[in-house]
């Protein structure tokens, strides 16, 4: 596991954790203001939220990763309902990334712009996202972009494409409602079929999504042979070419999964 704050001095809103049977990856993501409703912030949600998840999934290993997901999410929502406006659309949320062994199979849930890659055995590995917030957000890029930021006009356009958020025919994240893991990707398969997993933050997946440094099997070669923070140093020299503002990078790489 790797994880970097975007730079230095500032709170890494990224989560990662494991127990003997599965990972887990939270990507916390924060509107700017919040913290004038919520008095956590996107850091403490994040971890939180990982803990409690992780602890389900330790007790609870026969319950689908879509129930355990709900479950936390009700558990942190309560844990600062009497204090923050969680219902607020700019209160922290998260996307998440789970991997599960379970009786003989390796499962997967996706939820937000969080990624997981699996490594077969013998084929290509299968690339597990969920493209629907990026999707909704390319549709009001132009409105956006031929509007002055700060404006009303501006602060209009975003509320429009926030209220996307959480509801059918928009996009899905961890928040304050337990029903949107129901929405989550999900997935199974054998044991046997695979070498290994990567959880990615989307900080960590641009050095393919966005950046185009290499393909999937060049990052799971990258990791074999120098670990996950070879990734995020090159993330961190496109940004710096590029004058991509930075974003914090995780990657929790899961090895020798079929021999577990």
């Amino acid at each position: 596991m790797t994880s970097a704050a975007a730079r230095t001095g500032r709170v890494n809103e990224d989560f990662t954790g494991a127990v003997p049977t599965a990972a887990v990856l939270i990507d916390g993501a924060g509107i700017p203001g919040a913290e004038s409703i919520c008095r956590h912030g996107v850091a403490w949600y994040a971890i939180r939220l990982g803990g409690a998840l992780l602890s389900h999934l330790s007790l609870a290993p026969d319950r689908s990763l879509p129930a355990l997901l709900g479950e936390a999410i009700q558990q942190v929502t309560d844990d600062h309902r009497d204090t923050c406006d969680v219902a607020n659309p700019i209160s922290p949320s998260a996307a998440v990334a789970v991997l599960r062994q379970s009786d003989g199979l390796v499962e997967h849930l996706v939820l937000g712009d969080a990624v997981l890659v699996l490594d077969r055995t013998d084929s290509a590995p299968v690339v597990v996202s969920d493209p629907r917030e990026v999707i909704i957000s390319r549709s009001y890029e132009s409105a956006l972009e031929a509007t002055v930021e700060g404006s009303d006009e501006y602060q209009r356009i975003l509320r429009d494409l926030r209220a996307n958020r959480n509801r059918p025919g928009g996009f899905w994240l961890a928040k304050d409602d337990p029903r949107a893991a129901d929405e989550a990707i999900t997935g199974s398969c054998p044991i046997s079929e695979l070498t290994g997993a990567v959880l990615l933050s989307n900080g960590a997946s641009r050095f393919v999504d966005r950046f185009r440094l290499g393909d999937w099997p060049g990052v799971l070669a990258i990791l074999a042979s120098s670990g996950p923070g070879e990734i995020i140093r090159g993330v961190r020299q496109a940004e710096a070419r590029q004058a991509v503002p930075a974003d914090d990078a995780t990657i929790t790489y899961c090895t020798d999964v079929g021999g577990a």
